[in-house]
């Protein structure tokens, strides 16, 4: 349904659209516009390995390699083996199972290549779609955190959202 594959120049566009859609500001960190050149340098110059950089930027492709959406690895911590994440799926391509596709691919990648222990997400309390799928992926809501994101004009609390990996005989639980 969906794949995951490296950013590569040609995703420029993307990322400009989705780092400057100011809708999405409130759920991430960001919270002003990127230049096409900041994001053409940041392309360049991402190695892909996530100790080096820390973080992990993917495109997310459906069938016909139409790209749909991000998905970041990032805030890597290898001494606790967790990194939080992050994704966004385009407007038109929302409410198909792309996210959902996606969250059970990031988690054979996280244990089978980055062999993390755990992902975590800050989820919006206002944003239901996003907690409604991280549920149905099977995260655990470990917290409420209260303040914790601001839209520009009030703190909202936040869920703290969790998936653990537990190896046995090679498979994750």
């Amino acid at each position: 349904m969906t794949h995951l594959r490296a950013i590569e120049p040609e995703d420029l566009d993307l990322l400009y659209a989705i780092e400057n859609d100011s809708t999405i500001w409130d759920v991430s960190a960001t919270n002003v516009p990127y230049s096409r050149y900041v994001l053409h340098d940041y392309i360049a110059h991402a190695t892909g390995d996530i100790y080096t950089d820390r973080q992990v930027r993917l495109v997310i492709e459906i069938a016909d390699h139409q790209p749909i959406g991000l998905l970041d690895i990032f805030n890597f911590d290898p001494s606790n083996n967790r990194a939080e994440l992050g994704i966004v799926i385009q407007k038109p391509f929302r409410h198909h199972g792309y996210a959902l596709d996606v969250l059970e691919k990031v988690a054979r990648y996280a244990t089978q290549t980055l062999h993390l222990h755990q992902l975590y997400a800050y989820v919006s309390i206002h944003n239901e779609a996003a907690f409604t799928l991280f549920k149905k992926a099977g995260w655990n809501t470990s917290a409420t955190l209260a303040h914790w994101l601001f839209d520009g004009k009030e703190y909202c609390n936040a869920y703290l959202m969790q998936t653990f990996f537990e190896k046995t005989e090679g498979k994750v639980l």
